[in-house]
């Protein structure tokens, strides 16, 4: 099969105080919370996007020396594929806000132990997968489409 497309990504997962930072989407878009990032526009860096959507969708300001990367994620569906690259931070500025609003109705925080149910899938298995110690993971088409084949990594790291 031929490769049709492939998309750059980059997202932020953002700690401050034992909580996590979580974008809920508007019922539009899913209804779901999601991770602050998005598409790595032409002649930008990953890092330079992640830090444009944090304030774009957040309001807040990421220092590029503060983003640590701690996961990768290869997304297969029929001829497309999706790199998105997962930057860790724990500083931030600026006043928290939904500015997006036609994509996201809140953000929030939440407690690492006691996230919302109505994460996306891809969201679940990037934190899992994280909190594993894995740098990098796959999907696949048949793994990522709500319904069907369930996420599995292995188990934690002793």
């Amino acid at each position: 099969m031929k490769l049709r497309k492939i998309s750059l990504k980059a997202r932020l997962i953002l700690y401050d105080r034992g909580k996590i930072l979580l974008l809920k989407q508007t019922k539009p878009n899913g209804g779901n919370y999601s991770l602050v990032g998005g598409t790595v526009e032409e002649d930008e860096t990953a890092r330079q996007s992640v830090i444009r959507e944090s304030f774009e969708e957040a309001g807040i300001i990421i220092n590029k020396k503060d983003l640590q990367l701690v996961h990768v994620l290869q997304k297969i569906r029929g001829g497309e594929q999706r790199v998105t690259l997962y930057f860790k931070a724990n500083k931030w500025k600026g006043q928290l806000e939904s500015k997006e609003t036609k994509k996201f109705k809140k953000v929030e925080w939440f407690d690492l132990d006691k996230l919302p149910e109505n994460m996306t899938l891809t969201v679940k298995h990037v934190l899992r997968a994280y909190r594993h110690g894995i740098l990098y993971s796959e999907l696949t088409a048949s793994e990522w489409i709500p319904g069907t084949k369930s996420l599995s990594l292995p188990s934690k790291k002793k």
